[in-house]
């Protein structure tokens, strides 16, 4: 993967939403050029309990795994790591893996926006809206979220790999 095709993100606490303390969001820039193929390509790498949808637009993470989101159509402007956390737009091609505690929210997109979603092993996944009631269970949650095996889109040796792995053990 060519490094400038990759942006990272360490996203911090916001207050409501945890983020990720160890892990980065990781960014593919146009990853996928077959995008009807999202779907077979997180499955040849282990990550399952796939959907093809949208992004909900409001602020939500999920606690006890991570997550891919895939884009098959279209574009949109999404709001990564609560208030705040950084903006950007996804288009077409694009992959964000997001570590367990990251908040996403998409704030517009176009009318054929697609993305497909999977997380590693076919986790079941929680959902929270950022709610101080949910501490400090969900803190609990996100550090004892299991580091998938393979990077969603790249398999092994995929910047899952160098950049998660490398992370967890300095933790």
């Amino acid at each position: 993967m060519e490094i400038d095709r990759l942006k990272i993100y360490y996203l911090e606490d916001d207050g409501n939403i945890p983020n990720n303390p160890d892990l980065p969001v990781l960014i593919y820039r146009n990853a996928v050029e077959d995008t009807a193929g999202m779907e077979d390509i997180f499955h040849d790498n282990q990550w399952m309990n796939s959907w093809i949808n949208g992004i909900h637009d409001y602020h939500h993470y999920h606690s006890n795994t991570h997550e891919v989101l895939g884009v098959i159509s279209g574009n949109a402007s999404v709001k990564l790591g609560g208030e705040k956390g950084v903006e950007l737009t996804i288009s077409k091609g694009d992959v964000i893996i997001l570590p367990a505690g990251t908040g996403h929210k998409m704030i517009s997109s176009s009318s054929d926006f697609k993305v497909a979603g999977a997380y590693p092993g076919g986790a079941d996944y929680n959902m929270y809206e950022g709610s101080l009631k949910d501490r400090p269970q969900v803190l609990i949650d996100i550090k004892n979220a299991p580091l998938p095996e393979l990077d969603p889109v790249y398999g092994d040796g995929g910047p899952v790999n160098k950049y998660w792995l490398r992370s967890r053990s300095k933790a």
